[in-house]
């Protein structure tokens, strides 16, 4: 859409706010807002200067100055402001040369994008992520010098079956007894059906949604595949879309993956599939779960990365709660074709154009520009470089001796080491200045300082209990 279309649709939709979106280092969505009657052609060609600054990650204080790019193909008119508001997603440029600023996310998917088409192996990737979060109808924490404590509850949960709630009805799916209930039992249905409506209103596809695995209100949104940055864009209105809903229903939603002990964690299972001229390159019915060279080199480059990658796709010290043995977490290096205990699995298909890898290790505390961008760059890595991912392991791991599992790797159990293994290893991520080496260093850098030591320092409550009357 141009300039002169934008400016044209404010007017005939009574537009009296324009709110211009970005993504930061960590995830998170920013936005400005600014009145529609300064909203002319040029402001939107040249873009709005802003304060970089204060976006934790990117620029110091004496080179401030940034500026914030519509791309004007992606407009969505809010569904949740009370005045007409216009969302225009943005990309970041540097406020002297204009170019695309190397930190942003967006401008690093687009690059990604970009580096695949020119790598000559394909011209488009799609993605599909299945993004888990839990509804709570109440939530309450805090920490201090001498204190620390958190509280989630749901109506739903299974800790609530002797609560006071006059009447308690009584239906609670159990722990780990949470996937596929019919209401009663899934409380949460008519709020998704209103979350998928919306999605679709705002040009989200969504393919189904259902109740999950945990107790205590843990769900899922199924979206349609789409290709990279459409579908960071798509996972960014969708995280909003849950959050507010919740909200007008006095409830709350998180996409943290491990918010209760005890029960499965929330993930965000990647579905990804190169194409080329309008075909896919992942199928081929004459190798393993008929999947071709292409498609084996790609799970190749992902398992060889694993580490590495999980710095950007389970990027809190939380998302290493989640990723456990006995919860239906992959923590195995390993693929399969029905495993859900690796960390690849190849989903049963009925259509060649259907044959896709899921990677099962991210959780939706990841930015996904980033997350989306270092798997496709793992990936041609393991194909540029013929790497073959050895053999299916179609055995549930989490059963097999020591002896039969003795070559089977295993995830990193702590951010600090994701960490450690993605600054051991990142050159994959420089083919084609699609990352910068500075962006890698100053992300773990932030990682380390802001979450990980933190979190290293801090009292848990749980620590009383174990200690206190050593």
């Amino acid at each position: 859409m141009s300039a002169k279309n934008v400016t044209k649709l404010i007017k005939d939709k009574e537009i009296e706010f324009v709110d211009l979106r970005f993504t930061d280092p960590k995830g998170k969505l920013q936005h400005l807002t600014i009145d529609s009657t300064v909203v002319d052609e040029d402001m939107l060609d040249k873009g709005v200067f802003f304060d970089g600054s204060s976006i934790a990650g990117w620029k110091a204080i004496n080179e401030s100055d940034m500026i914030l790019k519509p791309d004007l193909g992606r407009q969505v008119i809010d569904p949740y402001t009370s005045h007409n508001t216009l969302i225009l997603f943005c990309d970041i440029l540097d406020a002297v040369s204009k170019n695309s600023y190397e930190r942003d996310p967006r401008g690093i998917a687009k690059k990604a994008e970009a580096y695949l088409k020119s790598s000559g192996i394909g011209d488009e990737i799609f993605f599909g992520p299945e993004a888990e979060f839990f509804i709570f109808n109440d939530v309450k924490y805090d920490s201090g010098a001498n204190f620390s404590f958190y509280e989630v509850d749901s109506k739903e949960g299974t800790w609530n079956t002797g609560s006071d709630e006059n009447p308690n009805l009584g239906h609670k799916p159990k722990i780990k007894g949470g996937y596929f209930p019919l209401p009663p039992n899934d409380s949460l249905n008519d709020i998704r059906t209103e979350m998928v409506l919306t999605l679709e209103d705002i040009g989200v596809n969504v393919e189904a949604h259902h109740h999950e695995v945990a107790t205590g209100g843990q769900s899922e949104i199924c979206l349609e595949f789409s290709p990279l940055l459409s579908m960071a864009d798509n996972l960014m209105k969708y995280k909003y879309v849950v959050k507010n809903i919740s909200k007008q229903h006095g409830m709350t939603a998180t996409f943290m993956p491990k918010p209760i002990y005890g029960d499965n964690g929330s993930g965000m299972h990647v579905h990804q599939s190169i194409w080329k001229s309008g075909k896919t390159l992942m199928y081929d019915e004459s190798n393993y779960a008929n999947l071709s060279d292409t498609a084996l080199y790609y799970i190749g480059g992902i398992l060889k990365h694993t580490p590495a990658l999980l710095g950007f796709c389970a990027p809190s010290t939380n998302s290493y709660k989640r990723l456990v043995p006995g919860y239906e977490a992959p923590v195995n290096i390993a693929y399969s074709q029905r495993n859900r205990s690796a960390a690849v699995r190849i989903p049963v298909s009925d259509s060649p154009n259907s044959k896709r890898i899921e990677f099962r290790c991210p959780d939706a505390s990841s930015n996904p520009y980033l997350a989306f961008s270092s798997m496709l760059m793992a990936g041609i890595d393991g194909i540029n470089n013929k790497i073959h991912p050895g053999e299916a392991v179609d055995k549930n791991i989490y059963a097999l001796s020591k002896e039969e599992s003795k070559d089977i790797k295993s995830t990193p159990g702590s951010l600090a080491e994701s960490l450690d293994a993605l600054e051991n290893d990142h050159n994959f991520l420089l083919e084609g200045n699609v990352f910068s080496k500075e962006l890698i260093d100053q992300y773990i850098e932030y990682k380390r300082k802001n979450e990980v030591n933190p979190i290293n320092l801090r009292i848990h409550p749980y620590e009383l209990y174990l200690y206190y009357d050593v």
